[in-house]
């Protein structure tokens, strides 16, 4: 029986002249969460943010018209309401508006982070893989080494405030400022697991469990396994393709009960290595901790995954680690031609 999976997909709504937030997503998951399509959609921290979550799925192709589903209307919505909804790790455009959410927890948290809420128009890509906690934590311990390759394949947020910043994720900047972020520690076993989690509610921002923001983690509401590394993503494939290579690695695990826990290898600094040079040059590898180059890297993903992947998942998986340009290097050039050129790319991708 194959391992249930599901996405979770944040989008930001722009202006399509300048690209800047619109305070829309009221509106937003008011029209679209309408009983019509599986999955939920619902608001995130600021009113410029929605978020959907696919159904419980199996396969590749059930994802696929999940997404492909909620984007279409999604994208339909938008340009009816004079906006463009957008598959991007941050906006390209600034800052404004801030306005939050409304809620007790969302006005708890932005008292606490201050200054931060008005730089968090950020946008991300989250695996649940379906697991029971024990092995859950078993596989997050081995699979703390991938996660670097992981937000270097996910990288899709190059711009801030109208520049290029130089980062394939400034995403992962900008979240590295919170009170928990990046590599989850070593756990010895769900007793390690809890007390730590238990102990960090009340610090800073973590209000309960569901703010603790490592990338990798128990999920508070299912029996999955999370992974938040990814940036949010400007097609429905790429989304997919990274889904898939989750699951696969978490199955590989999963298979060879084998931990792979390289607990003094640096991989929080791997991490922002990650984030400022994406594919483009050298990765730390996941076996050693050491800098190897990102085609190294990604044939040790291929052989890492190939036995946990069939029928159309190769071709997904595929079209994901063989593409010639990540998310972070499409906005590079259509940000190059101008503000028209990158609204006319989150249009179009968000349907693909």
């Amino acid at each position: 029986m194959a391992t249930t999976f599901g996405i979770e997909e944040e989008f930001l709504l722009l202006d399509p002249a300048t690209l800047t937030p619109v305070e829309g997503a009221a509106q937003a998951v008011a029209e679209l969460d309408d009983g019509r399509s599986d999955g939920t959609v619902a608001r995130e921290f600021l009113c410029s943010q929605i978020e959907y979550a696919t159904p419980v799925c199996t396969s590749a192709s059930e994802a696929r018209d999940a997404l492909l589903d909620f984007r279409s209307r999604l994208g339909r919505w938008a340009a009816e309401a004079g906006a463009i909804a957008a598959g991007t790790g941050t906006s390209p455009a600034g800052r404004l508006p801030t306005t939050i959410s409304s809620g007790e927890r969302y006005a708890q948290i932005s008292h606490e982070v201050t200054a931060l809420v008005g730089e968090h128009h950020i946008g991300g890509l989250h695996v649940h893989v379906g697991i029971d906690r024990e092995a859950g934590l078993l596989a997050s311990n081995a699979l703390r080494g991938w996660l670097p390759v992981l937000l270097a394949l996910s990288g899709n947020s190059p711009l801030w405030n109208g520049d290029d910043t130089g980062y394939d994720s400034w995403r992962a900047i900008h979240s590295r400022r919170w009170t928990t972020y990046g590599i989850p520690p070593v756990f010895r076993d769900l007793e390690d697991y809890d007390a730590t989690a238990a102990a960090l509610v009340g610090i800073g921002a973590t209000t309960d469990p569901r703010a603790i923001n490592w990338n990798l983690r128990l999920s508070t509401r299912f029996p999955t396994l999370e992974v938040r590394v990814c940036d949010a993503q400007l097609d429905a494939e790429s989304a997919v393709g990274l889904a898939l290579v989750i699951r696969a690695l978490v199955d590989s695990v999963r298979e060879s009960g084998a931990t792979g826990v390289q607990d003094r290898a640096p991989w929080d600094a791997a991490l922002w290595h990650a984030a400022r040079h994406g594919l483009g040059g050298t990765l730390a590898h996941p076996d050693t901790g050491r800098l190897a180059p990102a085609g190294d890297v990604l044939r040790a993903l291929r052989e890492r995954i190939a036995l946990h992947l069939h029928g159309d998942e190769v071709r997904a998986v595929e079209g994901l680690l063989g593409r010639r340009l990540t998310g972070a290097g499409a906005q590079r050039a259509a940000h190059r031609t101008g503000i028209p050129a990158l609204a006319g790319l989150y249009r179009e991708q968000l349907v693909r």
